[in-house]
């Protein structure tokens, strides 16, 4: 990938740095710990995978397996009471660590967005910096009409857009979901231009190496994750001119 020399302007005035899965190259992912480190260590967004039990509470892991007793079962499968103590619930979650700061929730249960958005609701969690991420477009577009006040990501690769980034991009300005993330290899200046001509946020995934993080911020990428949250925010405070700060998109 070529480097950018220039710094582009983001549609955000302070991009978003999201610990991935927490501060996970610092603590055990998508623990309490690991979300506390991250806001400690400077991150001002904070990533994980939600799931939703058998008995319907939603829980934050990332690949929704538990093992017992030599046996693997799908934490759908699961009651809360029966799950490790190290996965959290979403209430605890809001309850430890606040809610002063941006979420990026990739969403593994179809069925797990209204119960989401009412307890961030409930947490008083600022909507507005909710963002649910979704692999299939259908399943966002389908949501994004459902639940008006949060944030909603296409998670893709360029490679699954059959149509073209142009057509999909126009897909999502139509429907009105605000953003798309793809891996950093995915994305080079002219398609961050792209996806900002269309009024999209522009977020970039997997992000461990400091001259990977550089070149996406001076592309002009409004958000990026990382698991090495004090690489990022080193790499931020040296491009962007300042740490990172909560600052609310448009």
């Amino acid at each position: 990938m070529q480097s950018v020399q220039q710094r582009l302007p983001s549609l955000i005035g302070d991009p978003i740095a999201f610990a991935h899965r927490g501060a996970k190259a610092h603590a055990p992912e998508n623990t309490l710990e690991a979300f506390a480190l991250a806001l400690r260590l400077g991150a001002n967004g904070l990533e994980t995978d939600m799931w939703r039990t058998a008995d319907g509470h939603i829980v934050l892991d990332h690949d929704g397996i538990v093992k017992r007793w030599g046996r693997s079962r799908t934490i759908s499968e699961v009651p809360l009471a029966a799950l490790p103590s190290h996965i959290p619930t979403l209430e605890k979650f809001y309850e430890e660590i606040g809610t002063d700061f941006h979420f990026s929730i990739d969403v593994k249960d179809e069925e797990a967005y209204e119960s989401i958005v009412r307890i961030s609701s409930e947490s008083s969690f600022d909507l507005s910096r909710l963002w649910l991420c979704h692999h299939k477009v259908d399943v966002t577009v389908r949501n994004r009409g459902i639940h008006p006040d949060v944030r909603f990501v296409d998670s893709t690769r360029l490679s699954r857009m059959k149509e073209g980034p142009e057509r999909r991009c126009a897909l999502l300005l139509e429907h009105g979901v605000d953003a798309l993330n793809m891996h950093h290899s995915d994305w080079n200046g002219g398609l961050v231009t792209l996806a900002h001509k269309f009024e999209l946020f522009a977020f970039s995934w997997d992000m461990q190496f400091e001259h990977v993080m550089t070149n996406h911020f001076r592309m002009g990428v409004d958000a990026v994750y990382s698991d090495y949250v004090d690489r990022l925010v080193d790499v931020y405070s040296s491009e962007v001119g300042h740490v990172p700060t909560k600052s609310q998109p448009r």
